[in-house]
């Protein structure tokens, strides 16, 4: 009996522990990227605004332009017969250059608006890249640890089984009553509907990261070495609160300087602010230059050079009181602008707050799972020893195995929750490098 004990134990846990040959979450992170629509789409505006800046560029240059027409009368105006209408013929081309003097500095003011508009959309880039690595690594993680849960039910129905194979040799001895046997059948099938369950779970989470990364098929995914994480998990699981303080600032240090929704906000304040020196240049006039000369061909005439002209232009805006409104409607602007930057500060704070302390959360709960499994399985071997010594129930067979069960699922769950809470802090800070944060977390 011990000997088949041991054999259910290691088995499940050497079911944990094999790889399966198939995808792992660096191949996942990048097929994600590839595949992502809205990121495809948020790279299109970066480029959509780089024309945009370059076509403000352009507009500072000199402006060319080259004319041509031609004409000839068909029939006189009066009573006069018309010869020959080709005597009438008259052909020319013209080449003109303009070119803008003085706007008040709208041009500057234009220039840096287009700027900060295409870091705006760099950094909603950004933000979605991390956005699409955090739905790679859940959706990956969520596949694992239905795979874990999966082979967890496995292992319980197993257990259900001998159970029940031990209660119908003592039933049919008599040495328990129906109702103890019945338990145990009961038990066997609940087990076998929690199993279909988890088998359903694990392909519906199959399914989601087929769809996230464009694959067709995934024949498995590669188990995460949990052991590499056992320093950072001790080192969080049992941080005092003065370390956690200090993490914290060093994080929020981090994330002020490369959050990219943060960063975002900043730049639509500048824009705003950039927005209002645009509408007080209104007030300035403006003055261009303008040159035009070109060549003329009649048949009488033959060719002839136009004169060259040169035009200069001038306005001064004299309806004060719109560019006075427009000026007043660009200050509430910058306000907003200044009071969602400090909105998205305060709610960055909150985030940053969440995310370590559920970081720190999860990597106490592996601590505490991880101690309350290992005390269920002995307890479990306690009790199925005195099983078969028909010294225990089938009831406190049963307990002792959802108790095992239980501390099971709550382990897988704290373990995956570890992984999914460093994943936010990643997106959160925009951190490219996963061993930078880790040494930051380390201490």
């Amino acid at each position: 009996m011990k000997r088949v004990i041991c054999l259910l134990f290691v088995g499940f846990f050497a079911c944990v522990a094999v790889s399966a040959e198939g995808i792992d979450l660096e191949r996942v992170r990048e097929l994600a990227l590839a595949n992502s629509r809205s990121l495809a789409r948020y790279n299109l505006a970066v480029r959509n605004n780089m024309l945009t800046e370059r076509g403000q560029l352009y507009s500072n240059l000199p402006s060319l332009s080259l004319s041509g027409s031609a004409s000839m009368n068909l029939w006189s105006a009066g009573d006069t017969p018309l010869d020959n209408p080709f005597d009438t013929f008259s052909t020319g081309v013209n080449v003109s250059v303009s070119q803008k003097i003085f706007e008040g500095g709208k041009s500057l003011v234009l220039k840096a608006i287009n700027e900060i508009t295409t870091e705006m959309s760099r950094k909603d880039a950004l933000a979605e890249y991390f956005n699409v690595l955090d739905s790679a690594d859940n959706a990956y993680y969520a596949v694992l640890e239905a795979a874990a849960a999966l082979e967890a039910e496995e292992f319980s129905l197993q257990t259900a089984e001998l159970s029940l194979s031990m209660a119908e040799v003592r039933q049919a001895s008599g040495m328990i009553n129906q109702g103890d046997y019945l338990k145990a059948l009961a038990e066997k099938e609940s087990k076998t509907a929690s199993l279909n369950q988890a088998r359903r779970n694990l392909a519906l989470n199959v399914t989601k990261l087929k769809a996230l990364t464009g694959l067709g098929e995934i024949s498995g995914a590669e188990q995460v070495d949990f052991d590499g994480y056992g320093e950072l998990i001790l080192r969080l699981g049992n941080i005092s609160d003065a370390e956690a303080n200090a993490l914290y600032a060093e994080l929020w240090k981090l994330l002020a300087a490369a959050n990219p929704s943060l960063a975002k906000a900043g730049l639509t304040s500048q824009k705003a602010d950039k927005n209002l020196s645009l509408a007080k240049r209104d007030y300035s006039p403006s003055l261009s230059a303008s040159f035009s000369t070109g060549l003329n061909y009649s048949p009488n005439n033959g060719l002839e050079k136009s004169a060259g002209r040169i035009s200069i232009s001038g306005s001064i805006p004299l309806d004060f009181w719109v560019t006075a409104n427009n000026v007043e409607k660009s200050k509430i602007a910058r306000d907003s602008a200044l009071l969602d930057y400090a909105g998205a500060e305060s709610s960055l704070e909150t985030e940053l707050q969440t995310a370590l302390l559920n970081t720190i959360a999860q990597a106490g709960s592996v601590l505490s799972t991880s101690r309350a499994l290992e005390y269920a399985e002995k307890h479990f071997e306690y009790i199925m020893e005195r099983y078969r010594l028909s010294q225990s129930s089938v009831s406190e067979l049963s307990d002792a195995s959802v108790l095992v069960s239980s501390n099971r699922s709550q382990l897988i769950k704290a373990r995956y929750g570890f992984l999914r809470s460093l994943s936010t802090l990643r997106s959160l800070g925009a951190i490219g490098d996963e061993d930078r944060l880790m040494n930051i977390l380390r201490g």
